[in-house]
């Protein structure tokens, strides 16, 4: 009830705060990128739950010959790298957060394709609502293997405390604004996860 508490507290002044610089991205978007302004997706959440997340698109829509999409390199444009470098495509998640689909802190949330290929013990990142940033983001981020990345995850399912959760906020800070561990070393976002 406390970090519920926390987070619907934190992300209703959020959004009120940030309402000039929502409106001032949705338009940079729209002229830069295109329409829609924002990316919609299922993701799984608390219990591996589906719910849908938004952002700020960050990539354009491009097909290949056969009609499927081009790599995340080919579609990310520089204003789209920009957004992700300075996390500023991730606010709208505040809305989820004050809906409840999410927490501020949390393991990310992933594909829902990735459901199936997880182990028992990888699955257990589902027991907590997922975040807007969590123990991996500020451990390494796309620049660490989804092994570790997972470890990070179920760890901090284990280890949550409100006092940790303002931890990781600083230090999710300190991330932004060293923009690090945004990329992985092969792939413009990260690589997908295929299993173990």
């Amino acid at each position: 009830m406390v970090k519920r508490t926390f987070d619907i507290l934190i992300s209703s002044f959020a959004l009120a705060l940030l309402a000039p610089l929502f409106c001032s991205l949705a338009v940079a978007v729209y002229f830069m990128i295109g329409s829609p302004v924002l990316f919609r997706q299922l993701r799984p959440g608390l219990n591996g739950s589906p719910f849908e997340i938004i952002k700020f698109r960050s990539m354009r829509e491009a097909l290949d010959d056969t009609g499927e999409p081009l790599p995340d390199g080919q579609r990310l444009t520089r204003f789209g790298s920009w957004l992700r470098a300075t996390s500023l495509d991730e606010l709208p998640e505040l809305w989820n957060v004050l809906k409840g689909d999410m927490s501020l802190v949390g393991p990310r949330p992933l594909c829902m394709e990735y459901l199936p290929l997880y182990n028992d013990e990888q699955a257990r990142r589902h027991n907590v609502r997922p975040g807007i940033t969590g123990w991996a983001q500020v451990n390494g981020r796309n620049r660490i293997s989804w092994q570790r990345k997972f470890e990070f995850d179920v760890w901090y399912v284990d280890n949550r405390t409100l006092l940790l959760d303002l931890r990781i906020l600083v230090l999710t800070a300190k991330s932004v604004l060293k923009r690090s561990g945004i990329s992985s070393e092969t792939h413009a976002t990260m690589e997908d996860f295929t299993g173990n």
